[in-house]
């Protein structure tokens, strides 16, 4: 194992920043289960503010606020519509079906967008042999499409097809900050037309723990009720809270520095004979290897040449920028999978390419290669 780490694994491996730490040392505390911690409530206050919802829920993880606005939309016995590839669904240990009771009804998608057409198709009306679509569940960005960014129109789309039969929106918003920076929106107008919307303070803003539900009053608290349920009541939770007030005050607009680096290391992967990486909206860059090349066995090669990432499949790695790496991070990971594909007998020579690091932090498109 290399003594150097590179970890692309995930925005999730950062650590506090100083201004992090200085703001969990003097953040003034109550018991939250009361409802008396002066940070977590004003941490919920900020939050439910930025994506124009009256109320905020502070909880320890995404997977934990999805499973809450699921509930909170929904009664048992009923189903939601999503995407076949969304986070809900693929990554959070069946919660909507174990714990919330909901049948899932999964769609397949072009970038994890259900579009109208695809929610018409997937609606088989009042019938009384079939569970009541209660919940249509978006995902922006969207993490198996490659950090995908679903736009303020098709949010609004999808958005207008199922409150017009009565369901419910519920947004996961993991890394909604990364669609709205990607986008030059505020991200309120995201947010404008879903019912209850997560989103992540630990992907990408540097927290260390936590994440947010907002939404209307009345969901909210039924949300808090459930929170309990679930023992998601965390006491002095301020400690973690005032961290997230700093994520949201200081690092939300840095992302496009980490869209940056992500299109620069596409660039430079994409310039590999044999391999694929397409050009990355947000900061999530999908690396498909040379045929032939079993990813375990690259994935296992390159923890010991001191490069983490992860598994996407057959003949497919995931890297994620964030706030802790360089360009030169950026070219020595680049530079690292050249060399291993080069043991597997690939030639990797990108001599007389000019991979171009001359974007400017949120501009759009990927390095000429």
């Amino acid at each position: 194992m290399s003594e150097r780490i590179i970890d692309l694994r995930s925005d999730t491996v950062t650590l506090p920043t100083g201004a992090m730490y200085q703001a969990m040392l003097s953040a003034p505390l109550g018991d939250d289960v009361y409802g008396d911690d002066p940070t977590v409530n004003r941490l919920e206050e900020v939050g439910a503010k930025m994506v124009g919802k009256e109320a905020g829920l502070f909880v320890p993880s995404g997977t934990m606020g999805n499973l809450l606005g699921v509930m909170a939309n929904t009664n048992p016995g009923e189903q939601a519509v999503l995407d076949s590839q969304s986070h809900i669904y693929y990554y959070e240990a069946g919660g909507l079906s174990r714990i919330a009771g909901l049948l899932a009804w999964p769609v397949a998608t072009e970038k994890g967008w259900p579009a109208p057409e695809v929610l018409a198709a997937a609606d088989r009306g009042e019938n009384i042999h079939f569970p009541r679509i209660s919940l249509l569940c978006l995902e922006n960005t969207h993490n198996r499409a490659g950090g995908a960014v679903i736009s303020e129109e098709q949010t609004k789309a999808s958005c207008d097809h199922a409150h017009a039969r009565g369901w419910r929106v519920h947004l996961d918003g993991a890394r909604l900050f990364h669609a709205a920076v990607a986008l030059g929106l505020d991200i309120a107008r995201l947010t404008a037309p879903v019912d209850t919307v997560m989103f992540c303070l630990s992907k990408g803003l540097a927290a260390p723990v936590g994440s947010l539900l907002a939404g209307d009053g009345e969901t909210i608290a039924k949300a808090r009720r459930y929170r309990k349920l679930l023992g998601g009541g965390m006491r002095q939770a301020g400690i973690l809270a005032a961290a997230g007030l700093v994520a949201l005050e200081e690092m939300t607009e840095r992302l496009a520095a980490d869209h940056l680096l992500a299109r620069q290391l596409a660039g430079l992967l994409a310039a590999l004979p044999g391999a694929k990486a397409p050009p990355p909206e947000t900061n999530i860059v999908m690396f498909h290897l040379p045929e032939g090349i079993d990813e375990k066995d690259y994935l296992t090669m390159l923890a010991k040449s001191g490069l983490l990432c992860n598994s996407f499949g057959p003949g497919v790695l995931r890297f994620v920028t964030h706030y802790h790496l360089s360009q030169a991070d950026i070219e020595e990971a680049a530079a690292i999978c050249s060399s291993l594909l080069e043991s597997f007998g690939c030639e990797t020579s990108t001599k007389g390419k000019d991979n171009n690091f001359n974007l400017k932090p949120g501009q759009k498109g990927s390095p000429t290669v």
